[in-house]
């Protein structure tokens, strides 16, 4: 039987406010509260809250058939917390069906699968409990940040503990070959994948709404008759997507939230049925390894990492973040990990991709030099921060060695006090029994 998985990304950045240099060392916060107040209320409207309900409605309708996995990015989660708890409560009657799934990715949406390893594992820690704490469950399938994928990435996803990942299915990457299997990875032969099919992803995502299209309009039973004549053998069409596909990219005028309820009855009388990724990993056999040297991810025509790191801005802003990571690492300051997981989020360094000039990229900057400029301001802001705590006269090792010493020494303190305070009890004791007597 041919199997659909579909797959939402969610994911909202904590975006930065106008930062000057002569901010740098007065202003410590750094976040746009209306500007992310108001965009994620948006979205929540146009997106988030009917988009649940008509994945409620599908799930009722088709009597369980229908089945839907999410990444939600740690950082979205706290906004929909602040600004927008509804879409919390929404999720959590989601997640009550059994029919959703839920997925580990990097907490803050981060570039750190391309830089630290230890990063890497703290994050997608933070995320894991993150999920566990709001939904009760504890994510068993990985997705990077962007789809981003290589095999040094499959081998620490797997060493995190998982078993499957989801990831893009990238023509210089496949060849010949179909997405429409489960593989695994090369280096990591226990690692087991999914691949998006592009086609029929962007048909929806990119394609629905556009009148220029040889295609338009894209109806459920078109799209499903094309997902039917695949051949028999190919075993799982994967549809990986943004969220905002329903609503926000495509508005409900355009018949996308129509376009997506009619889709389990047309599926229904081609025998296609809908599977969770961790139900295809356990059901499904790999038919082959995909080997990716060097990182891909889902974004531009390239499916490469240049959004991100593509230009000396990009690449000189990320060179500074991780310069102090080992530092924010041994950090305690509650302000300082929480801003650092913020500023690590992929977009402001996608909003200095010089690639997507005049593109209609969503950024809040009038130009990717601005973006630069604001975001080093307030990275030269954190360093100082980082530094009056650690400076940079010490070396990490010696930092390290230092802290360990003063931590184990406070538990040396603290075991005398209770000694202490022991001693102290029994002598009171003995002193009223003798008062006694």
């Amino acid at each position: 039987m041919k199997t659909i998985c579909f797959y939402f990304q969610i994911h909202q950045p904590f975006r930065l406010k106008r930062y000057r240099f002569f901010d740098i060392g007065n202003d410590h916060y750094y976040y746009d509260d209306f500007s992310n107040e108001e965009i994620i209320r948006r979205i929540a409207e146009k997106c988030y809250i009917p988009a649940n309900r008509t994945i409620l409605d599908m799930i009722k309708s088709s009597g369980g058939k229908f089945k839907v996995a999410f990444s939600i990015s740690g950082t979205a989660i706290e906004q929909m917390e602040i600004y927008a708890p509804e879409v919390i409560d929404s999720f959590k009657e989601l997640a009550a069906t059994g029919n959703v799934e839920f997925l580990a990715e990097t907490y803050s949406h981060s570039l750190a699968s391309l830089a630290d390893k230890e990063e890497f594992k703290d994050q997608i820690r933070m995320h894991k409990e993150k999920i566990h704490s709001l939904f009760g469950v504890t994510p068993k399938v990985f997705r990077n940040t962007e789809l981003i994928y290589s095999d040094t990435i499959s081998e620490w996803v797997y060493k995190a503990g998982f078993k499957g990942m989801i990831t893009e299915g990238a023509k210089h990457v496949l060849g010949w070959k179909s997405p429409n299997y489960l593989y695994t990875s090369k280096v990591q032969p226990l690692l087991k994948l999914l691949l998006k099919n592009d086609r029929f992803s962007e048909d929806i995502s990119d394609r629905f709404n556009n009148y220029a299209w040889n295609e338009y309009p894209l109806t459920a039973d078109k799209f499903i008759s094309w997902i039917a004549e695949t051949p028999p053998e190919q075993q799982i069409i994967n549809l990986f997507m943004n969220y905002e596909v329903l609503g926000s990219y495509h508005p409900a005028e355009s018949g996308i939230f129509d376009f997506f309820k009619a889709l389990p009855r047309f599926a229904a009388e081609k025998e296609i049925g809908f599977i969770l990724p961790s139900e295809a990993f356990n059901l499904l056999k790999p038919v082959d390894s995909i080997s990716v040297p060097y990182p891909m991810s889902w974004v531009d025509e390239e499916r490469d990492c240049s959004a991100w790191l593509g230009n000396l801005l990009q690449q000189e802003a990320f060179t500074k973040l991780k310069e102090i990571v080992e530092r924010v690492r041994l950090c305690e300051d509650r302000r300082i990990r929480q801003d650092w997981n913020y500023l690590q989020s992929s977009d402001h360094f996608y909003y200095m991709s010089t690639k997507h000039m005049g593109g209609g990229v969503f950024s809040p900057y009038d130009n990717p030099y601005e973006a630069f400029n604001n975001y080093m301001n307030v990275l030269s802001d954190f360093i100082l921060r980082v530094e009056a705590q650690y400076p940079t006269s010490i070396e990490n090792e010696e930092l390290n060695s230092l802290l360990t010493t003063i931590k184990n020494q406070g538990l040396e303190i603290e075991s005398l006090k209770k000694e202490l305070d022991k001693f102290k009890k029994n002598e009171t004791v003995t002193e009223v029994k003798k008062g006694k007597k």
